[in-house]
C-alpha cells in the first residue's frame, strides 16, 4: 500500500526538523486513539501511522492529530517522521493465525523499534500484555510476538525503552458505530481484583486475578512514560500502569 499523509490546518507550519513530536503506532485502533486524545489534552502535538490512516470517527480532537497512512513493514515510506519525533509509542497489535499474530505482535513491531534508532529517536514505549500462564497452545503467536519485540525494544532501547504489561483493558470501544462498554464488566473486576495483589503470587491461578485497567488509564501512563525522562526505562505492570497513569 502506498503511504499517504493527512495533516490538520494545525500541524503544517511546523518546522519539519524539530524533534518534537509524539509519534503514535496504531493511532486508530481501541487504546491508540485514546492516546491521541490524551497526549491532545497534554498539549503535545501528534502524529498517527496506521494501516488506515485517519480513522471513521469525526470528532472534534481528530482534526488536531497528523495522521499517516502506511505499513510498518515499508518503513522508507513514512520514517521521515521520525525525523520529526521525540518519542513513539506502539500500540500494534493482533490476533489471528499462529503466523500472524507472530507477524502483526512482533515482526511489525520489530520493524518499527529498528527505525526509530535508526532516526535517533531517544524513547520509545511499547504496549505488549500481561502473561496470564496460559498452557503454550493457546494464542502462541500472539505472546511470541509480544516477547520477540519486547527482546528487540530491550536491545535497541537500553536507556530509552519502556514496556507497559496491561491485562484486559476496558473502555468504550467503538466498533463500527457501535461503542461497546466493556466497561460494564470490567469496573466491578478492577474494583475487587485490584485490592488482591498478594493473590496474584498464587501458582497456577494467581495470574488469573490481575486486575483489568482502564484504557484511560493506560493511555496516560504511556504519554508520562513515553515524554518524561524521569520515568525509567524497563517494564510497566498492571500495578505500574496504575500507579503512573493515576498520578
Amino acid at each position: 500500500m502506498k503511504s499517504s499523509e493527512e495533516v490538520s490546518g494545525t500541524n503544517t507550519s511546523s518546522n519539519p526538523t524539530e524533534r518534537n513530536k509524539l509519534l503514535i503506532l496504531g493511532g486508530s485502533g481501541f487504546v491508540g486513539t485514546h492516546i491521541c486524545k490524551e497526549a491532545l489534552q497534554q498539549h503535545l502535538p501528534v502524529i498517527s501511522l496506521s494501516r488506515s490512516g485517519r480513522p471513521k470517527l469525526q470528532e472534534s480532537w481528530t482534526f488536531d492529530v497528523r495522521w499517516v497512512q502506511g505499513s510498518l513493514f515499508e518503513p522508507d515510506k513514512w520514517k521521515h517522521v521520525l525525523e520529526e519525533t521525540s518519542a513513539v509509542i506502539s500500540c500494534v497489535g493482533g490476533f489471528g493465525s499462529n503466523e500472524t499474530m507472530r507477524k502483526v505482535n512482533g515482526d511489525a513491531n520489530i520493524a518499527a523499534i529498528n527505525a526509530a534508532y535508526d532516526s535517533g529517536v531517544k524513547r520509545f514505549l511499547y504496549i505488549s500484555a500481561f502473561d496470564f500462564g496460559l498452557p503454550s497452545f493457546v494464542l502462541r503467536g500472539y505472546y511470541e510476538g509480544k516477547k520477540a519485540a519486547e527482546e528487540a525494544l530491550r536491545i535497541k532501547f537500553p536507556y530509552g525503552g519502556i514496556i507497559l504489561r496491561p491485562g484486559f483493558i476496558h473502555g468504550d470501544r467503538q466498533v463500527g458505530s457501535i461503542k461497546v462498554p466493556l466497561s460494564l464488566l470490567g469496573t466491578p473486576l478492577e474494583t475487587v481484583l485490584k485490592h488482591a495483589k498478594s493473590v496474584t503470587q498464587i501458582p497456577f491461578i494467581g495470574p488469573f486475578f490481575v486486575p483489568p485497567v482502564k484504557v484511560t488509564t493506560v493511555a496516560k501512563a504511556a504519554v508520562r512514560a513515553a515524554t518524561d525522562n524521569a520515568v525509567p526505562p524497563g517494564v510497566l505492570s498492571v500495578w505500574g500502569i496504575n500507579r503512573l497513569g493515576d498520578s
